[in-house]
């Protein structure tokens, strides 16, 4: 049988987040699956290891419809795309019916389907809940990303044995859900003082200044950028790590599927959401805050106590 999942949430972390249930569905179905992400899910990099997945289709769509798939004519495109690849069941994680409609037409025959016309929904509980009853069988929440094991020991030959090794998650799709750059040079600088470490900063392009900040200070000279990276360039580092600090990005997930232990900053995002669906990662709110109250709207990047978090990191990186 020739699956498809659609999958059209954005961005690295929510890729991250749907591999169980995509790799539930392989299972089932004894065959890899093809996939249908959009361009920014980074699937091409998070993937490239990943024997269970077949096909990466890439969904042109955009926030401001001018993308190949958006409009009338994208929807017949897509139509056509998938019409040519003769699928016989899809899985869409999504309640939208553009997907219903567009598999329907393209002539798949056995359709499996968010109910149509959520609005709200947990991302990790909506799609256990959907995967466990189209399958039949209970599917664990923690993602795992495949890895050629000889590119993670051909980086682990270039660390310093006596050094621990931290990645730091600077990035954040918002500035709202960003951690000042001073902490973290700080907690850097403070951590190397108790535990000599090199620091991994995982941040793209748009983050370059404050990338910038951090080769500008006095820990310069044990920091190592990503920025230049692809994504897949990365993952044999982050493997390698002993810990993973920062916001709640797509670093975060891709550490924590990597199997590093992680310290997740959640300022201005819920926890039940992000930070629960693996026992890897281990989160700070801001003061005031539970794990049950953070949320979109909580804007509390000012109220993360730096203390808790360099104790914490400490706590981690010595256990």
């Amino acid at each position: 049988m020739k699956v498809l999942v659609i999958q059209p949430k954005i961005g690295m972390g929510d890729m991250v987040i749907y591999l169980p249930y995509i790799h539930a569905i392989a299972e089932k179905f004894e065959s890899p699956v093809s996939i249908l992400v959009k361009e920014n899910s980074r699937a091409e990099d998070l993937l490239i290891d990943d024997d269970q997945i077949s096909e990466i289709i890439t969904l042109d769509r955009t926030n401001s419809n001018s993308g190949s798939h958006d409009g009338v004519q994208g929807f017949f495109k897509l139509i056509e795309i998938l019409k040519e690849k003769k699928f016989d069941k899809v899985f869409i994680f999504s309640s939208s019916l553009r997907y219903f409609l567009v598999s329907k037409l393209a002539g798949i025959k056995n359709i499996a389907q968010y109910p149509l016309f959520r609005k709200k929904d947990n991302i990790v509980t909506s799609a256990k809940i959907f995967t466990e009853n189209q399958l039949g069988f209970i599917v664990s929440t923690r993602p795992k990303l495949s890895l050629d094991k000889l590119k993670v020991e051909n980086y682990k030959k270039k660390l310093v044995k006596e050094m621990k090794h931290i990645c730091i998650g600077i990035s954040a799709s918002g500035p709202t859900k960003r951690w000042s750059i001073k902490n973290y040079i700080n907690l850097c600088e403070k951590i190397n003082e108790k535990i000599p470490s090199q620091f991994f900063i995982a941040a793209g392009k748009n983050d370059k200044e404050l990338v910038n900040e951090i080769f500008n200070s006095k820990i310069k000279k044990n920091c190592f950028s990503f920025v230049d990276l692809k994504i897949s360039e990365t993952m044999p580092i982050i493997k390698n790590c002993d810990l993973y600090i920062g916001n709640d990005t797509g670093w975060l997930h891709i550490s924590a599927a990597l199997n590093v232990n992680c310290l997740a900053l959640f300022m201005d995002s819920p926890v039940q959401a992000y930070g629960k669906y693996s026992e890897n990662i281990k989160v700070i709110v801001p003061e005031g805050e539970t794990e049950e109250t953070t949320s979109h709207d909580t804007l509390g990047a000012e109220k993360i106590s730096f203390d808790k978090v360099l104790n914490t990191s400490i706590q981690l990186l010595t256990n």
